[in-house]
């Protein structure tokens, strides 16, 4: 004979009178049920009405331990206690899962006390029922113990650190956040270390740069490295080649930037000045201000004339930031003169620059020997902080002394236009493709193509890069 109650649906007690609730399965009407689950676990029964499937077993847990830290943490006595830095610092067992530092040493103190193993600590707190979870006696305050050996971390840092099991929404000074961030390394806190990355990513400046790229590379954070990278890629010639701040920016990050074909200058022999004052901070460490080119010129020009710079001792190792300089491009006789007296090349780099020149003179100015745009192309930028039509730039009418003047009527030029701003903490960039265009002196061969961007990024840094193929 069949069973007649076969499709009834089993249930469980729920808390202390004889009440049921369907276990495993999402609300399906039985709101007697219901309301002695709710009263059960100390929740409201109106709140719960608004989405019963809050209540299915399966997240009972995470809803009841929100519900916990909402409205209910503040009143409760701290039954943890972290020993660290020299301080005691009270806390509540219901936040450490936020770190899973503090979560493996509160496990394993509690293993330590009940004599069973850490796992077995953990799979029983995980599989507790809310009824347990309600009805279970205070336990003990229990003390863990946490070395800290690295010296970013302060004790205001690790203060702030252990805030955030409380408030997501603490504030971070840019100035200790480098702290804050190696104690959310230690407590393997992952929501503030990310949080930390943010901060420092929107914060960056000349002062800031160095400390902030070290602790990407530290921690193996790619995207802090590489907006480390970014902003100076766009900040080395028009901002920290200006201060001494210039002084503290590593060899390695300097050496990715200058290989970059995304840096910005403003002239090839802008960018050879920026280079030769970071090699002149680190050589006079005790220098305070920014020393003008001639004071340069004059340290340089101070060592034996046995051998340039580049080739003794002390400027060996600094050979692969020159060799990302694209020297043949300065073309002026007044640099280039300053170059030959400088006495930091070696001689053979400046006689293949005269040669380059040389034989573009030759050719009626084409560069013959030069192919890649993104390596070798001469380079001019422009800074624009507002917005500005070309009807208002007023052409300068002065030209310089040894510069070449070409006689022909068609120039063709292999030629890219970028430009790159900051929005919102990430970089726009816009660019042509690599256009190969004959210029002459009458319409519509003697204007380029138009570059048209949309951004409210300010400043903007616009690049324009060329090269003169064989005719």
């Amino acid at each position: 004979m069949l069973n007649p109650h076969k499709d009834r649906l089993e249930r469980r007690i729920v808390g202390s009178t004889n009440r049921w609730r369907i276990p495993k399965e999402p609300f399906c009407g039985d709101l007697l049920a219901l309301s002695q689950m709710c009263k059960a676990v100390g929740v409201d029964f109106d709140d719960i009405m608004k989405n019963p499937d809050k209540l299915c077993f399966s997240q009972i847990q995470d809803f009841f331990t929100e519900n916990c830290k909402n409205k209910s943490i503040q009143s409760r006595e701290p039954d943890v206690v972290l020993e660290c830095m020299g301080s005691k610092w009270d806390l509540h067992r219901s936040q450490l899962s936020q770190s899973e530092t503090l979560t493996k040493l509160y496990l394993a103190a509690l293993a330590q006390g009940t004599g069973s193993s850490a796992k077995d600590v953990e799979r029983i707190l995980h599989d507790q029922s809310p009824r347990k979870i309600k009805e279970r006696s205070p336990m003990k305050r229990m003390t863990i113990y946490l070395k800290i050996n690295d010296p970013a971390v302060t004790r205001v840092a690790f203060a702030t650190a252990l805030k955030h099991l409380y408030l997501s929404e603490v504030e971070i000074d840019l100035n200790d956040v480098l702290g804050v961030l190696a104690s959310a390394h230690i407590l393997q806190f992952s929501h503030l270390f990310q949080r930390c990355v943010a901060i420092m990513m929107n914060g960056l400046t000349s002062s800031s740069i160095k400390n902030f790229y070290l602790a990407g590379c530290k921690y193996k954070e790619e995207q802090l490295t590489t907006a480390c990278e970014k902003w100076l890629e766009m900040n080395l010639v028009p901002l920290v080649g200006m201060q001494v701040h210039l002084r503290k920016i590593p060899q390695e990050l300097l050496h990715k930037v200058l290989k970059s074909p995304r840096l910005f200058t403003f002239s090839e022999f802008h960018l050879l000045k920026t280079t030769l004052l970071w090699v002149f901070l680190q050589r006079n460490q005790k220098a305070q201000t920014i020393p003008n080119l001639e004071a340069m010129q004059t340290f340089f020009s101070s060592f034996p004339k046995k051998c340039c710079f580049l080739e003794q001792d002390a400027g060996q190792s600094l050979m692969p930031l020159f060799l990302c300089l694209r020297l043949h491009n300065i073309t002026s006789g007044e640099d280039l003169e300053m170059l030959r007296h400088l006495n930091f090349f070696p001689e053979s780099w400046l006689m293949r620059i005269m040669a380059s020149h040389y034989q573009a003179l030759e050719s009626g100015g084409d560069m013959a020997h030069l192919r890649d745009l993104d390596t070798q192309a001469v380079r001019f930028g422009l800074h624009l902080n507002q917005r500005i039509r070309h009807t208002d730039l007023g052409l300068s009418s002065t030209v310089l002394e040894y510069s070449p003047v070409s006689l022909r009527a068609e120039r063709l030029v292999k030629y890219e236009i970028r430009a790159q701003t900051l929005v919102d903490g990430k970089w726009q960039e816009f660019r042509t493709n690599q256009i190969t265009q004959k210029f002459g002196f009458s319409k519509p061969s003697c204007k380029s193509h138009t570059l048209k961007i949309q951004t409210v990024g300010t400043p903007i840094y616009a690049s324009f890069a060329f090269i003169f193929p064989v005719s």
